[in-house]
């Protein structure tokens, strides 16, 4: 390390100079520093408008594109309130039903004895090998079984806990489970409704005799007979035996929950009375309105922001000599018109429009419709349209917004998120942000456009730091030696001077 002399012999203020020669030679690493922070700033700008298209996408799209969000019909289930669990969807007629649930369908199910440990006599556990498994009868442990036409293969070292762990980690549609306690072992279908697969006659052989299965229970149908309002007062209503505990009709979604039949044995039908409610769906709507006038007013904002190219980032040094408001007002201007002219942003803001200007027919008829030009796209809804034609024909107004059913394009939702998808993968591209999170907080991707750029710049700013350091040392030492010199000198002066006068 350099020592550092501070003109005891020349009277010169050294580090004063040397800094005052560094100030110039700094310059370059301050401006690079200046452009690494504006890049910094500008990957934060971009990753406040990637939080809001997130959210846009995954938060609200999402949740607007449910069934639930457009619907207009509401099913009230009265008499047996127990029985049935109704939900109305768009498609939902105007028509009463009664709904009489006589079976409901079950699962099919095979249970062993309890099974025992022919090495400890007792109960097996779940650590238990299945070669040790006793049985009233010699087995010899099969290479693999089948359940459901799915093959289960069996090892040597396989123990109960193995074992379940394959049967419920394939695709066989039954659920394994053991109680340790009883010492037996379960087999339950996945699916409600008759199936085969684990009858006593239809089971492999070799399943049935390694588990010891004994008992087994057979799935059935549900049965429900359902009357419409339509039908005459003498006209018996349609039976229905839907394998699973859940059926569509004229529109309502039926959850079967219990039998119809009451403590006397009398059947209590369900009465389902079918109403017409717009607020679900108004809501929807409006909600739509309000946040994609906020997103596309928050990008043009950024597209159209002033730049103050006069205003770059303030050095550290700058800052010290400054108040905090002062220097709050300057980064403002310095930040300002970051994003200004973005093709990405422009781009985003054009495929937004672009979805809703192609069915701006459809849209002006629901009430909708946009601002004067130069309110760039915005939207203005009139409720006591929407209302009017949600009423008339609420189908019409779900198939604009969530799609028909089998279309490949989806309806204003899902064509607004595949645009918002583009838009976020071109940000990720040159930002390195998350398309999942609305975090702003996370961590960069450093294989981007930016992180590399960012990469550069640190690694021009190391060496360019390096070299200015030797640069000062250097001038330390030369004025070191200036010192030294003078020091020299001086002291043969006085020397020579003392010999004279002397």
């Amino acid at each position: 390390m350099t020592m550092r002399i501070n003109g005891l012999s020349s009277g010169m203020d050294i580090d004063s100079i040397v800094k005052e020669l560094m100030t110039a030679k700094r310059q370059p690493l301050t401006k690079l520093n200046q452009s690494k922070t504006l890049l910094e700033w500008t990957r934060d700008s971009y990753r406040e408008i990637n939080s809001k298209l997130v959210d846009f996408k995954m938060n609200k799209l999402s949740n607007w594109n449910k069934t639930s969000q457009m619907n207009t019909q509401q099913a009230a289930v009265t008499g047996n309130t127990t029985a049935v669990k109704a939900e109305a969807s768009a498609s939902a007629t105007n028509v009463d039903m009664t709904v009489t649930v006589n079976k409901l369908a079950t699962r099919s199910s095979a249970e062993s004895d309890a099974l025992m440990s022919s090495s400890t006599g007792k109960k097996a556990t779940g650590a238990t090998l299945l070669s040790d498994l006793a049985h009233s009868g010699t087995v010899t442990l099969p290479s693999k079984v089948t359940i459901n036409n799915v093959e289960i293969g069996i090892s040597g070292t396989d123990t109960l806990s193995t074992f379940i762990n394959k049967i419920n980690g394939s695709d066989t549609k039954v659920r394994a489970s053991f109680d340790e306690i009883s010492g037996k072992l379960s087999l339950t279908s996945t699916l409600d409704g008759s199936n085969t697969y684990l009858q006593a006659n239809q089971m492999d052989s070799s399943l049935k005799s390694l588990l010891n299965l004994s008992t087994f229970k057979d799935a059935q149908n549900a049965e429900v007979v359902i009357k419409s309002s339509k039908q005459g007062a003498n006209e018996n209503g349609v039976t229905y035996t839907p394998s699973s505990n859940s059926l569509l009709v004229n529109g309502v979604q039926l959850t079967l929950l219990q039998e119809s039949k009451a403590a006397t044995g009398t059947a209590v039908p369900s009465t389902i009375s079918l109403t017409t409610n717009t607020d679900k769906a108004v809501e929807t709507i409006k909600s739509f309105v309000e946040t994609y006038n906020s997103l596309v007013s928050s990008m043009t904002t950024k597209v159209e922001e002033a730049k103050y190219r006069d205003f770059a980032p303030l050095t550290d040094e700058q800052k010290s000599a400054m108040k905090e408001a002062d220097i709050t007002l300057w980064e403002s201007k310095a930040k300002s018109g970051l994003l200004k002219n973005d093709d990405i942003l422009k781009t985003a803001i054009s495929n937004l429009r672009a979805v809703v200007s192609n069915q701006m027919g459809g849209l002006s008829d629901l009430g909708i419709t946009t601002g004067q030009y130069y309110e760039g796209g915005k939207l203005y809804l009139n409720e006591s349209k929407l209302k009017e034609a949600l009423t008339a024909n609420p189908q019409k107004v779900t198939d604009l917004f969530q799609g028909t059913a089998g279309s490949v394009k989806g309806g204003i939702f899902t064509q607004l998120s595949t645009a918002v998808d583009k838009a976020l993968d071109n940000i990720a591209a040159k930002a390195g942000t998350s398309k999942f999170t609305t975090d702003l907080t996370t961590t960069y991707k450093t294989e981007s456009v930016m992180g590399r750029m960012l990469k550069d710049y640190n690694s021009r700013i190391d060496t360019l730091t390096d070299r200015l350091t030797d640069m000062e040392t250097q001038y330390y030492k030369q004025f070191t030696a200036m010192e030294s010199a003078m020091n020299k000198y001086n002291s043969q002066s006085s020397s020579l001077s003392s010999f004279i006068s002397g």
